[in-house]
C-alpha cells in the first residue's frame, strides 16, 4: 500500500512545481525582459499623453511621457525605491506617492529621492496616432 499523501507533502510538491515553472524560460523573452507576445501591443493613443506631461498605465506598469511635442518616452512605472507603482505625472516629473520620489519625464532620472536609481526605459514605437511596445 502506498503511503498516504498529507497536506504538507501536497503543498511541498505544488510549491516546488510552481518554483520550477517560475524559474524556467518560455522562450518568448528576447533577452530584453519583454515578452515577444506584447511586442506591437498598443499602449495608449498619442492624444492621451499631454505635452510636458505623461500618462501612467497601471495595468501595463508603464508610464509614457511627452517632454516636447512629438517626443515620446516610456519608462517602467515601478518606483526604484521600494517597488510601488508611480501615481502620476505632473510638473515635469513622474511621481511616486509612496515615499515622494520624483523622476524626470525626459530620461527617467531621479529628481528627488529617496529613490537613487532612475526608472528603467521601456522600448516603444509611435505609429500614426498610437504608441506601441517595440
Amino acid at each position: 500500500m502506498a503511503p498516504r499523501a498529507t497536506r504538507r507533502t501536497v503543498l511541498l510538491a505544488t510549491g516546488a512545481a510552481a518554483l520550477a515553472a517560475g524559474c524556467g524560460s518560455d522562450g518568448g523573452d528576447g533577452g530584453d525582459g519583454a515578452s515577444s507576445d506584447t511586442a506591437g501591443q498598443e499602449l495608449v493613443p498619442t492624444a492621451d499623453v499631454p505635452v510636458g506631461g505623461g500618462t501612467v498605465l497601471g495595468d501595463e506598469k508603464i508610464v509614457v511621457t511627452q517632454p516636447d511635442e512629438g517626443d515620446f518616452k516610456a519608462f517602467s512605472a515601478i518606483c526604484t525605491h521600494q517597488g510601488c507603482v508611480v501615481a502620476d505625472v505632473a510638473d515635469g516629473t513622474v511621481n511616486c506617492a509612496c515615499h515622494g520620489s520624483r523622476f524626470r519625464i525626459t530620461d527617467g532620472s531621479v529628481e528627488r529621492g529617496p529613490a537613487t536609481r532612475p526608472l528603467p526605459e521601456e522600448r516603444i514605437t509611435v505609429e500614426g496616432g498610437s504608441i506601441r511596445r517595440a
